[in-house]
């Protein structure tokens, strides 16, 4: 009953004694007391000690412990403490199996019994079971073990036995088996069983290591990952035969048989023959064709990629860590060897006049064989070939369908495109149409297909790239036919001019962002692997005749449509040019030429803007080089009719600064060199404008000599170092020359005798400073000069463009001309002290700089290009021969 309860008393137990007893043990008035304090009690009264009290749900089979002594009242709470033992028997009368079979057995029995019994409770609520029984269950069976005398040796190998049999009937952890192991290992001796027990012992091994066998073989089954805890159960499974097989009782009982993992081994190679064979009949295709039998392959091959994924990525490391076992590599070279097998057998039926579909089914496949193939990788090792080795070649005869399909796809949607395209932006910050967004998608396909090919033998995947740059380069040139027809077709709906010109502009972007695309093409489809690879079977000029040649006839052709629609909206505004401009050489004299020019200035900024807007900014800087040449054009011939005069002048040089603010746009438009050049080769060379505009391009000449010095990432010729600062008070530059190293030796005995001439560039900007010099060290290649030297100019002059103070190192030759060490640049924009109203507080804090020496490359400079072609400039050409000069002292090849 759960109410039962078990209650024991205890008592001090008090002797009747007699009075006189009593008086003879009197000492003093307490003990007086005593004797009248008894007295008042009743005869033979026995003092209470305290008492226990236990319910029996909560007593073991077998207890001992000490229990405290609980009191009545509160007076005296501490009574100390009782030690009970307990021991709970049965005398229910003996079983027929009691009778007739040995104890372990009955106890084998009931123990079986109920862990059934758990198992099914856990099952029923969908928990898995651990092992544990149950507190009326234990209780049971330690009264069992008490009573037959079973030792706790014999109640391990009773648990052994019942739990191995029932693992194989029953589901449950797996965990329970490896304590039983841990627990026989430990209290192993043979001698304690009898003959039977020990067969019986040794038939539960060897019948747990089939059935475990049995279960690993069957793994993909037994123990889905898609049901929980798979993996755990699989683990444990694996970690219960490894101990049982190490155990001195396995060993010791069983006949010797192959080794765990020469079974597991077998097991897994079987398996994995036994579960492709039942996806193959499972996936086996109603309708027998050609076209179901590939998609029947696909499906299968799509069966076999996820199984090695799952045995690389996940089941691998169990068997790993467990047996040393390489599940991927039993798996990979089984199911591998099958898959080839099976495909061969299939693709037997498969001839050069396949239909589309089939073509469509075999390309599938052809890419699932790809990505098994390249599992490969994941082997640690392998012996010989594979059976995949060459698969390629299987599919030979479908490759010119698959690249016509491509071909075919890419084709339709860009004409889709083209007619479903409005010739309006593409969204806010484009300036093309809708329609090349579907053409990049086509070439990414087109791309894609290339990729899933990848066609392993060098010279057909050459003869592949022909095919499918010569189909991308059809397209383009298409779809350039077809951008401008919608565009006519668009214009005949809608006679507006400016929209007329804004769907030019957007077919000019068009095909500019068609030109990016075919660009591309040899990065997108790796040229550079493929050239590698043919490298030993094709020339590199077939090549380049083939690939290369045949992508720059593209483009070629290309910017020739781009130059026609181009020209196209040039001739548009042409007209309104020449009508501006002749009014404007037409103009009174006494008119001034800022007020004459504005007409012009007005049209060509509203024109030059809308197109700005419209266009990307590389076509419109096409537009602006067609419109700066014909203006320059129109402009020549109309001040040439002109008679001479200083107004005349006036007027041109008015209408060439303004016209080069227009098309140079803040730096948006065409590059001021650009339009310097194109004034210099279409107006008179007598012209006064040429003398200043000669010291701006010299000026401009020293800017980029400066900008090529900081470019300049080594100090081939050696370098300089100097410490420079302004100081305002004065308006005086100060420059310390410290040192140079490493100097090119020039001479004979592997030395130089350097010295640095300073000079401030450009010359007509400084015309009264005249050149400085070091002195001259002998035989140094890294001569320490600390010389300082100071140079009177206005801070104006150092902020101009192109100032710079040169330093050119000379190697002293006492016969002939001094040779050229070389020459460094300082802008002198960098000064310190040069934006500030006083002098530094201490020179000694200025940095030092230290200049890379270059030389000069008097060929191949367009800016001095530019200024020898200028004859009747004298400025010009002295500075151009002055370079001339500078470049022969130089014995270095540039």
């Amino acid at each position: 009953m759960e109410t039962a309860s078990f209650h024991l008393d205890m008592w001090d137990s008090d002797m009747v004694e007699s009075v006189r007893h009593k008086l003879g043990e009197l000492t003093d008035l307490h003990g007086l007391k005593r004797i009248f304090k008894d007295a008042r009690k009743d005869k033979g009264q026995d003092d209470f000690l305290g008492n226990v009290v236990l319910h029996l749900k909560d007593l073991h089979c077998w207890n001992d412990r000490w229990y405290q002594l609980e009191p009545r009242t509160e007076t005296y709470p501490n009574r100390g403490q009782c030690h009970l033992q307990f021991l709970l028997t049965h005398k229910k009368r003996a079983t027929t199996s009691s009778r007739t079979q040995p104890s372990y057995a009955v106890h084998r029995h009931l123990l079986q019994q109920l862990v059934s019994y758990e198992i099914l409770q856990h099952q029923a609520g969908n928990i898995d079971w651990g092992g544990e029984l149950s507190r009326h269950a234990s209780t049971v069976l330690y009264l069992h073990a008490t009573q037959k005398d079973l030792s706790d040796f014999h109640q391990v190998i009773v648990r052994w036995l019942a739990y191995s049999k029932l693992y194989q009937s029953l589901e449950f952890n797996s965990n329970c088996l490896l304590h039983q192991i841990t627990s026989i290992e430990y209290q192993w001796v043979q001698e304690r069983l009898r003959p039977e027990q020990k067969a019986e012992v040794a038939e539960s091994f060897q019948s747990l290591l089939t059935y475990g066998v049995s279960l690993i073989r069957r793994y993909r089954i037994i123990f889905p990952l898609s049901v929980p805890r798979s993996t755990e159960r699989l683990q444990s499974l694996l970690r219960v035969l490894v101990q049982m097989c190490k155990m001195k009782a396995f060993h010791e009982l069983c006949t010797p048989s192959p080794k765990l993992p020469h079974m597991v081994f077998t097991a897994l190679k079987s398996g994995t023959t036994e579960w492709f064979h039942m996806k193959k009949q499972h996936l086996k295709p109603m309708v027998k064709s050609m076209e179901e039998n590939g998609k029947a392959l696909s499906r299968l091959l799509l069966e076999v990629l996820g199984d090695l994924q799952q045995c690389q990525k996940i089941w691998n490391r169990f068997f790993i860590s467990t047996l040393k076992l390489n599940l991927f590599s039993i798996a990979y070279l089984e199911l591998e060897r099958l898959v080839a097998e099976h495909v061969q057998e299939q693709l037997r039926e498969v001839n050069s006049s396949m239909s589309k579909p089939t073509a469509e089914s075999l390309f599938q496949l052809y890419m699932n064989l790809q990505e098994l193939y390249r599992m490969k990788d994941f082997l640690p090792e392998r012996d010989g070939p594979l059976a995949l080795n060459n698969f390629h070649q299987w599919f030979k005869e479908g490759v010119p369908q698959w690249l016509q399909k491509a071909y075919t796809i890419a084709l339709e949607r860009a004409q889709r495109a083209v007619q479903m395209d409005q010739l309006t932006p593409f969204g806010e910050h484009n300036k093309h149409s809708t329609s090349t967004v579907d053409l990049s998608t086509c070439y990414a396909q087109i791309v894609k297909t290339w990729q899933q090919i990848n066609w392993p033998d060098p010279e057909e995947a050459f003869m592949i790239m022909v095919k499918l740059v010569e189909d991308m380069c059809r397209i383009a040139l298409m779809y350039c036919r077809l951008i401008k027809g919608r565009a006519e077709a668009l214009s005949q709906h809608k006679q507006n001019e400016g929209e007329e010109a804004n769907r030019l502009c957007i077919v000019v972007n068009n095909i500019k962002q068609l030109r990016l695309l075919i660009l591309k093409l040899p990065s997108q489809l790796d040229w550079v692997q493929l050239e590698q690879r043919t490298g030993a079977v094709i020339d590199r000029q077939q090549i380049q005749h083939t690939l290369h040649n045949q992508l720059d006839s593209t483009i070629s052709c290309l910017d020739h449509e781009v130059q026609e629609v181009v020209q196209t909206l040039a001739t548009k505004l042409e007209k309104g040019i020449a009508r501006h401009i002749q009014e404007l050489s037409s103009s009174n004299d006494t008119r001034e030429p800022e007020d004459a020019i504005i007409p012009l200035m007005k049209f060509l900024e509203s024109e030059l803007q809308y197109l700005n807007e419209h266009l990307v900014q590389e076509n419109f800087k096409s537009l602006l080089t067609l419109l700066w040449h014909h203006t320059l054009a129109v402009l020549s011939a109309a001040m040439g009719q002109q008679v001479p005069s200083a107004q005349c002048y006036k007027k041109l040089h008015c209408a060439l600064k303004s016209l080069e603010l227009c098309f140079h746009a803040e730096g948006c438009g065409l590059p001021l060199e650009m339009l310097h050049t194109a004034v210099f080769q279409s107006l008179d060379t007598r012209l006064d404008l040429y003398s200043a505009t000669s010291r701006k391009l010299i000026q401009k000449y020293f800017s980029n000599r400066i900008q090529q010095q900081l470019d300049a990432s080594s100090e081939k010729y050696g370098a300089v170092t100097i410490k420079a600062l302004y100081c305002p008070s004065e308006q005086k530059l100060h420059v310390e020359v410290l040192n140079a190293v490493n100097l090119i030796p020039l001479d004979s005995n592997g030395s130089s005798d350097p010295f640095i001439q300073l000079t401030l560039e450009p010359r007509h900007e400084f015309p009264e400073v005249v050149a400085r010099a070091t002195q001259c060290k002998r035989n140094e290649r890294h001569p320490l000069f600390d010389e300082a030297f100071d140079f009177l100019i206005p801070a104006e002059k150092c902020r101009q463009e192109g100032a710079c103070l040169l330093l050119t190192v000379f190697d002293y030759d006492m016969l002939g001309a001094n040779d050229l060490e070389g020459e460094a640049f300082y802008p002198l924009c960098h000064l310190p002290g040069l934006n500030t109203n006083e002098d530094p507080a201490d020179a000694g804090r200025v940095p030092q700089t230290r200049l890379p020496l270059t030389h000069p490359k008097p060929t191949g400079d367009e800016i001095l290009q530019l200024l020898e072609s200028r004859k009747g400039d004298k400025e010009a050409q002295a500075f151009v021969k002055l370079r001339k000069q500078r470049a022969k002292q130089s014995k270095e090849t540039e």
